[in-house]
């Protein structure tokens, strides 16, 4: 007799995705309200904004969430609570493991896990609670890693509810001088390895950008505030590469050849919206898109160093010879150094 498998049935897979994309439709629209619009979300998942209107009728008229739309996104009015599930032990234990490991990627919702983790080891008896404690101090995390999960557990709720923060902020241009500021919290945006609060600094009088890991100190101050209804975080941040406002040159077609072993890496991550990826007959890949460049995307080609090609623009070529050259001439020198 044949076994079955999802292959055997092309719709049932393309309505497991559909599924799984509803339900990190919900996911994004709750931790992020007011931030999602319709062609955001298409551009998220790369497919035409016409899906994913048909996604967000699904949501409202078949599952019957609350979900409104305003002018900077959608939101949900209330979400109910899920009904309580039991978990065999191992598969607690389980669960546990796995959302340790999470707590310390980036773009997952550290409040919302920190919350699941209280009320998973809650579902233990007493005498096992000290055992699973000790899960929390596997992976050697330092005192840095706490209080950044402190200050975006405090970030996420503040974002959610629209609350006034209050921080001590050491500012990297001013040799970490560190200063008090009010800032409402419009969005939080995880960008390499960190993560970056966008918000309205009452001391600028203007939307800045924070690094969290920058923040010292953090508090909500109770005050509530409304985002302006013509602010869209993906416009401000715009088509710059990376989080460097006010740095980055105007938007241009950027293309760039990759050996093969470094294009299948480059070709399997979303780095900008409409970006293009063409292999060729020789194994290499063409890799083209739209950006305003930046320190931060030279820096970007430098690290595939051999592996990638400037094709265009020009400057862009010339600019990375150069940094290559400089890191070349400093090795050579220490090289003399030691020799002598």
């Amino acid at each position: 007799m044949k076994s079955w498998s999802c292959e055997d049935s092309p719709g049932i897979l393309e309505e497991t995705k559909r599924v799984a994309r509803l339900l990190d439709i919900i996911a994004r629209i709750s931790t992020r309200p007011k931030m999602w619009t319709r062609r955001a979300l298409a551009q998220a998942f790369e497919i035409s904004e016409r899906r994913i209107q048909e996604d967000l009728e699904i949501l409202i008229h078949r599952l019957c969430l609350p979900l409104v739309h305003s002018r900077t996104g959608y939101y949900l009015t209330e979400l109910k609570p899920l009904p309580s599930v039991t978990f065999a032990f191992g598969e607690a234990v389980a669960l546990l493991l796995a959302a340790n490991v999470g707590r310390s990627t980036a773009g997952v919702d550290s409040a919302e896990l920190a919350a699941a983790l209280t009320r998973l080891k809650e579902a233990f008896p007493t005498e096992l609670r000290r055992l699973l404690d000790t899960l929390d101090s596997r992976g050697g995390t330092t005192e840095a890693d706490d209080h950044r999960r402190q200050v975006l557990e405090v970030l996420h709720e503040a974002v959610g509810t629209r609350t006034t923060v209050r921080m001590v902020y050491a500012t990297a241009s001013r040799d970490d001088a560190e200063s008090e500021r009010l800032v409402d919290p419009y969005a939080l945006v995880p960008y390499v390895r960190s993560f970056h609060l966008v918000g309205h600094c009452h001391t600028r009088g203007e939307i800045r950008i924070f690094k969290v890991d920058r923040i010292k100190e953090l508090s909500l101050t109770g005050e509530r505030f409304e985002v302006p209804g013509d602010f869209d975080v993906g416009e401000y941040l715009g088509e710059s590469w990376g989080l460097m406002r006010g740095v980055a040159r105007a938007p241009e077609l950027v293309q760039i050849r990759f050996a093969p072993r470094a294009g299948r890496r480059v070709s399997e991550e979303r780095w900008q919206p409409g970006q293009r990826a063409e292999w060729q007959p020789d194994g290499s890949l063409i890799f083209s898109l739209r950006v305003g460049i930046t320190p931060a995307f030279v820096n970007w080609v430098l690290y595939y160093g051999a592996d990638a090609e400037v094709l265009q623009p020009t400057w862009l070529a010339r600019e990375v010879r150069k940094e290559a050259a400089a890191v070349v001439a400093a090795y050579e020198r220490k090289g003399e150094g030691a020799a002598t």
